[in-house]
Protein backbone atom coordinates (compact mmCIF):
# COMPACT_ATOMS: atom_id res chain seq x y z
CA UNK A 1 0.00 0.00 0.00
CA UNK A 2 0.95 3.43 -0.79
CA UNK A 3 -0.27 6.32 1.22
CA UNK A 4 0.69 10.17 0.37
CA UNK A 5 0.98 12.45 3.17
CA UNK A 6 -0.07 16.46 1.29
CA UNK A 7 -0.15 19.54 2.61
CA UNK A 8 1.64 23.29 2.71
CA UNK A 9 4.59 24.34 4.43
CA UNK A 10 4.64 23.41 7.91
CA UNK A 11 2.07 21.36 8.27
CA UNK A 12 3.47 18.51 9.88
CA UNK A 13 3.89 15.40 7.22
CA UNK A 14 7.18 14.56 8.48
CA UNK A 15 6.18 14.22 11.90
CA UNK A 16 2.87 11.77 10.87
CA UNK A 17 4.98 10.14 9.10
CA UNK A 18 7.50 9.18 11.79
CA UNK A 19 4.54 8.91 14.52
CA UNK A 20 2.25 6.23 12.06
CA UNK A 21 5.94 4.16 11.43
CA UNK A 22 6.65 3.67 14.42
CA UNK A 23 3.10 2.13 15.02
CA UNK A 24 2.78 0.21 12.16
CA UNK A 25 6.78 -1.57 12.95
CA UNK A 26 5.21 -2.05 16.55
CA UNK A 27 2.55 -4.24 14.49
CA UNK A 28 4.97 -6.37 12.70
CA UNK A 29 4.29 -4.14 9.77
CA UNK A 30 7.27 -3.87 6.67
CA UNK A 31 7.32 0.49 6.24
CA UNK A 32 9.56 2.35 4.03
CA UNK A 33 9.10 6.41 4.36
CA UNK A 34 10.33 7.92 1.16
CA UNK A 35 10.26 11.84 0.40
CA UNK A 36 9.67 13.71 -2.94
CA UNK A 37 11.68 15.41 -4.49
CA UNK A 38 14.43 13.22 -3.37
CA UNK A 39 15.13 9.10 -2.37
CA UNK A 40 17.72 8.73 -4.62
CA UNK A 41 20.92 10.18 -5.32
CA UNK A 42 19.37 11.79 -8.64
CA UNK A 43 16.47 13.11 -6.37
CA UNK A 44 18.74 14.58 -4.07
CA UNK A 45 20.34 16.48 -6.32
CA UNK A 46 17.58 17.63 -8.42
CA UNK A 47 15.87 18.99 -4.43
CA UNK A 48 19.02 20.96 -4.32
CA UNK A 49 17.85 22.81 -7.92
CA UNK A 50 14.38 23.21 -6.92
CA UNK A 51 14.56 24.14 -3.05
CA UNK A 52 17.71 25.44 -2.11
CA UNK A 53 19.35 26.99 -5.60
CA UNK A 54 17.67 30.99 -5.60
CA UNK A 55 19.30 32.17 -8.57
CA UNK A 56 17.92 29.53 -11.45
CA UNK A 57 14.54 31.67 -12.08
CA UNK A 58 13.25 28.60 -12.78
CA UNK A 59 9.48 28.60 -14.80
CA UNK A 60 6.61 26.82 -13.36
CA UNK A 61 6.69 24.29 -16.18
CA UNK A 62 10.71 23.72 -15.65
CA UNK A 63 9.99 22.95 -12.01
CA UNK A 64 6.95 20.61 -13.07
CA UNK A 65 9.79 18.81 -15.14
CA UNK A 66 12.62 18.05 -12.62
CA UNK A 67 9.85 17.34 -9.63
CA UNK A 68 8.31 14.51 -12.61
CA UNK A 69 11.95 13.35 -13.08
CA UNK A 70 12.81 13.08 -10.08
CA UNK A 71 9.41 10.56 -9.09
CA UNK A 72 10.45 8.56 -12.23
CA UNK A 73 13.96 7.75 -10.86
CA UNK A 74 12.56 6.94 -7.50
CA UNK A 75 9.62 5.11 -8.65
CA UNK A 76 11.31 2.96 -10.43
CA UNK A 77 14.17 2.31 -8.04
CA UNK A 78 12.61 2.60 -4.65
CA UNK A 79 8.70 2.67 -4.67
CA UNK A 80 7.91 0.18 -6.80
CA UNK A 81 10.25 -2.51 -5.82
CA UNK A 82 9.23 -2.07 -2.17
CA UNK A 83 5.37 -2.50 -3.03
CA UNK A 84 6.30 -5.58 -4.72
CA UNK A 85 8.03 -6.61 -1.56
CA UNK A 86 4.64 -6.05 0.62
CA UNK A 87 6.02 -2.67 2.60
CA UNK A 88 3.66 -0.04 2.79
CA UNK A 89 5.05 2.89 1.57
CA UNK A 90 4.83 6.39 3.62
CA UNK A 91 5.37 9.17 0.92
CA UNK A 92 6.21 12.71 2.33
CA UNK A 93 4.51 14.47 -1.17
CA UNK A 94 3.32 12.31 -4.12
CA UNK A 95 2.89 13.70 -7.85
CA UNK A 96 -0.14 15.49 -5.91
CA UNK A 97 2.09 18.18 -4.66
CA UNK A 98 3.07 19.44 -8.36
CA UNK A 99 -0.70 19.30 -9.29
CA UNK A 100 -0.88 21.76 -5.94
CA UNK A 101 2.03 23.88 -6.29
CA UNK A 102 3.05 23.73 -10.10
CA UNK A 103 -0.49 23.99 -11.07
CA UNK A 104 -2.93 25.71 -8.91
CA UNK A 105 0.36 27.64 -7.68
CA UNK A 106 1.82 28.45 -10.48
CA UNK A 107 -1.11 28.51 -12.83
CA UNK A 108 0.30 25.60 -15.38
CA UNK A 109 -2.09 23.75 -17.06
CA UNK A 110 -3.66 20.54 -14.42
CA UNK A 111 -3.68 18.43 -18.58
CA UNK A 112 -0.05 19.12 -19.31
CA UNK A 113 0.84 17.81 -15.16
CA UNK A 114 -1.27 15.35 -15.53
CA UNK A 115 0.56 13.88 -18.62
CA UNK A 116 3.68 14.36 -17.53
CA UNK A 117 2.63 11.88 -14.04
CA UNK A 118 1.49 9.40 -16.02
CA UNK A 119 4.85 9.05 -17.63
CA UNK A 120 6.34 9.40 -14.59
CA UNK A 121 4.87 7.02 -12.00
CA UNK A 122 2.49 4.62 -14.61
CA UNK A 123 -0.20 3.12 -12.62
CA UNK A 124 2.07 3.34 -9.05
CA UNK A 125 -0.24 5.69 -7.29
CA UNK A 126 -1.21 6.62 -3.58
CA UNK A 127 -4.03 4.30 -2.61
CA UNK A 128 -4.55 6.54 0.07
CA UNK A 129 -3.87 10.58 0.64
CA UNK A 130 -4.14 12.43 4.42
CA UNK A 131 -3.98 16.02 3.05
CA UNK A 132 -2.92 18.06 6.11
CA UNK A 133 -4.61 21.27 6.24
CA UNK A 134 -3.28 24.37 7.18
CA UNK A 135 -3.23 27.99 6.58
CA UNK A 136 -0.26 28.89 4.90
CA UNK A 137 0.47 32.06 7.36
CA UNK A 138 0.47 29.66 10.29
CA UNK A 139 3.00 27.22 8.58
CA UNK A 140 5.00 29.32 7.29
CA UNK A 141 5.59 30.87 10.90
CA UNK A 142 6.26 27.50 11.80
CA UNK A 143 9.21 27.13 9.08
CA UNK A 144 10.65 30.77 9.54
CA UNK A 145 10.59 29.28 13.41
CA UNK A 146 12.32 26.27 12.37
CA UNK A 147 14.72 28.28 9.99
CA UNK A 148 13.75 26.18 7.70
CA UNK A 149 12.68 28.32 4.71
CA UNK A 150 13.67 26.96 1.18
CA UNK A 151 12.73 28.72 -2.53
CA UNK A 152 9.21 27.68 -2.44
CA UNK A 153 8.12 28.90 0.78
CA UNK A 154 9.33 31.63 0.22
CA UNK A 155 7.37 32.97 -2.24
CA UNK A 156 4.25 35.24 -2.07
CA UNK A 157 0.98 34.73 0.49
CA UNK A 158 -1.24 34.48 -2.23
CA UNK A 159 0.62 31.62 -3.76
CA UNK A 160 0.31 29.41 -0.95
CA UNK A 161 -3.05 30.60 -0.51
CA UNK A 162 -3.07 29.57 -3.91
CA UNK A 163 -1.61 25.57 -3.34
CA UNK A 164 -4.05 24.98 -0.48
CA UNK A 165 -7.15 26.21 -2.53
CA UNK A 166 -6.13 23.58 -5.04
CA UNK A 167 -5.48 20.97 -2.50
CA UNK A 168 -8.80 21.44 -1.11
CA UNK A 169 -9.98 20.98 -4.31
CA UNK A 170 -8.40 17.98 -5.36
CA UNK A 171 -9.16 16.21 -2.13
CA UNK A 172 -12.87 17.05 -2.66
CA UNK A 173 -12.98 15.99 -6.23
CA UNK A 174 -11.73 12.12 -4.91
CA UNK A 175 -12.71 11.69 -1.98
CA UNK A 176 -13.25 8.45 -1.33
CA UNK A 177 -9.38 8.56 -1.75
CA UNK A 178 -8.21 12.02 0.89
CA UNK A 179 -8.78 12.29 4.12
CA UNK A 180 -8.56 15.88 4.91
CA UNK A 181 -7.07 16.09 8.94
CA UNK A 182 -6.72 19.99 10.42
CA UNK A 183 -3.12 20.13 11.15
CA UNK A 184 -3.70 23.25 13.47
CA UNK A 185 -4.18 20.13 15.83
CA UNK A 186 -1.90 19.21 17.97
CA UNK A 187 0.36 16.01 16.90
CA UNK A 188 -0.98 13.40 19.16
CA UNK A 189 -4.56 14.30 18.15
CA UNK A 190 -3.49 14.52 14.65
CA UNK A 191 -1.89 11.38 15.03
CA UNK A 192 -5.03 9.61 16.25
CA UNK A 193 -6.96 10.86 13.31
CA UNK A 194 -4.93 9.18 11.19
CA UNK A 195 -4.58 6.02 12.98
CA UNK A 196 -8.18 5.69 13.03
CA UNK A 197 -8.72 6.61 9.22
CA UNK A 198 -6.52 3.50 8.60
CA UNK A 199 -7.89 1.30 11.01
CA UNK A 200 -10.73 -0.55 8.75
CA UNK A 201 -8.07 -0.28 5.72
CA UNK A 202 -5.27 -2.29 7.36
CA UNK A 203 -6.97 -3.66 10.06
CA UNK A 204 -10.20 -5.12 8.96
CA UNK A 205 -12.05 -7.50 11.25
Amino acid sequence: MLIAFEGGEGSGKGTQICLLQEVLESKGLKVLSIIEPGGTEVGKAIRNILLDRKDLDLLGITEAFLFSASRAQQVRTVTRPALEEGKIVLSDRSFYSTYAYQGYGRKQPISILKKMTELAVGETKPDLVFLLDLPPEIGLARKKSQNQINRLDAEAMEFHQRVRAGYLTLAKKDAKKWRVIDAAKPPEQIHSEILFALEPVLFPN
